[in-house]
């Protein structure tokens, strides 16, 4: 639900807390001359820091400090705003606000309100405004929260190049590619009797090629992005002792599980962030799986099943030392099978096999392609671990072209991915089916103008913004 979008608003735009310097923000499609008056005792100059009190209803000073007057459409929401900035203390910016929003109701010489209406502002109500008057595509507006949210440097410059646009380019660039060759259909369509040789005039089949194989590159480059933004959810698996908390420790640099010799050690899933070439991995320690006896050990292996189904990549380990027993190897079939495994070390898509304890082993014996020995313990292998890590979720270290993107964006650009495919066999057909081939470019046009907000439906546009700061 779009909110009340005629009203000014207020907020104070820094974080909750105590700081050298915070913000309070006002926006409103009506000028804001009143107002200022009110608050700074003067005029501002557009565009120019005035420093000096910044008053209460009484003409005594709040707090000392600067304000600047952003004229429409020169501003960031593309309406008036007004910022205060002043001394970062919350109950310093609170007074601030309240006088903002107790001196839009007061009545000038004329009997007229400074600023009627003036109210709250909803999450990202700000960044809201600034995207439907213009000021930034959709694709830019996410950018600003996920800038924001930026968990590694590698997220923050993607974030950066998506808010000036290098996402929104790429997908602009494929827009008019799509226009472009919907208006060569729809002519043919519309005027048959011309006899438009289209196929062969028009080249459809090049410039679909052409589209599909860029379609393919920003795909690419979004899935990176996305991985960027959302990381990667790591969950450890295996049986009891295998060294579970130890890998833990180990990846993460700190003793945040606690290791014993005594199976059953931990009972609860025990997660920490940690970021390999910038990508955030969210690495989950988990109980061990076995039958246990115990009630809340039980529960902790429910726990455990529960993540792995949750998990991106399983790192199934396995205890060299072990290997080999009866009663070990009857356990790990089991789990091979809870997994959806064929056997015990065979190869899955989700599932990394990690044969750990290899310094209590030698010679190593013969393991199946792929595996990754190390020794948790003494850190040996855990840079290969790392690697095969971002390898098995696709991830590759070439920053080049590189934008943040979210879920919605890959999943957007994969419907186009779909409809232009399907517009391709309609193409390739025995009798090109030109109607269905124009309707699956318009739906793939669609489904592209969803990244940038060109066919935006408002819930989702409320469901985007209400996951912003307040004050954003």
């Amino acid at each position: 639900m779009l909110p009340r979008l005629a009203d000014p608003i207020a907020a104070i735009a820094t974080a909750p807390g105590r700081g050298a310097v915070g913000i309070v923000r006002v926006s409103s499609p009506r000028p804001l001359e009143a107002l200022i008056e009110a608050v700074c005792g003067r005029a501002l100059q557009p565009r120019r820091a005035h420093y000096g009190p910044l008053r209460d209803a009484r003409g005594e000073a709040i707090d000392h400090g600067l304000a600047l007057h952003f004229p429409a459409p020169a501003s960031y929401t593309g309406e008036h705003v007004l910022e205060l900035q002043a001394h970062g203390g919350p109950v310093v910016l609170q007074l601030l606000l309240a006088r903002c929003l107790e001196a839009a109701t007061e009545t000038d010489a004329a009997g007229r309100a400074r600023l009627p209406g003036l109210r709250l502002a909803e999450p990202g109500e700000f960044t809201q405004r600034a995207f439907l008057n213009g000021k930034l595509d959709l694709a830019q507006a996410e950018a600003v929260a996920d800038l924001i949210d930026a968990s590694t440097e590698a997220a923050a410059r993607s974030a950066g190049a998506s808010l000036a646009g290098a996402f929104s380019r790429e997908v602009d660039a494929l827009h008019a590619r799509i226009v472009q060759l919907r208006t060569l259909v729809e002519a043919t369509l519309d005027f048959p009797e011309e006899d438009i040789d289209f196929l062969r005039q028009a080249d459809a089949e090049g410039q679909l090629r052409a589209i599909r194989e860029a379609l393919a590159a920003t795909l690419g480059r979004a899935q990176q992005g996305a991985l960027l933004r959302e990381g990667i959810r790591v969950v450890l698996a295996g049986q009891p002792n295998v060294g579970k908390s130890s890998l833990l420790n180990a990846l993460a640099g700190a003793e945040l599980a606690i290791v014993t010799p005594i199976p059953g050690t931990t009972r609860d899933q025990i997660g920490q962030t940690i970021q390999i070439e910038g990508v955030p991995l969210h690495v989950v320690d988990t109980a061990g799986l076995r039958d246990a006896d115990d009630e809340v050990e039980r529960i902790g292996v429910a726990r455990s099943w529960q993540a792995i189904g949750e998990a991106d990549a399983v790192l199934f380990l396995h205890d060299l030392t072990r290997r080999g027993q009866a009663g070990y190897d009857a356990a790990e079939a089991r789990i091979a099978e809870r997994l959806g495994l064929a056997g015990a070390e065979s190869a899955h898509p989700r599932v990394l096999h990690v044969f750990n304890k290899a310094d209590a082993v030698s010679p190593l014996p013969a393991l199946p392609p792929g595996a990754l020995v190390l020794s948790a313990r003494q850190g040996e292998g855990l840079d290969a671990l790392r690697r095969a890590l971002l390898a098995h979720v696709g991830w590759h270290a070439v920053p080049e072209g590189r934008f943040i993107a979210r879920a919605r964006h890959v999943q957007a650009l994969r419907a186009t991915q779909a409809h232009l495919d399907a517009a391709a066999a309609h193409l390739h057909a025995p009798v090109p089916a030109l109607d269905l081939f124009a309707e699956e470019l318009r739906l793939a046009h669609d489904a592209l103008g969803a990244i940038t907000g060109r066919m935006t439906p408002d819930e989702l546009l409320g469901e985007i913004f209400g996951r912003f700061c307040i004050g954003k």
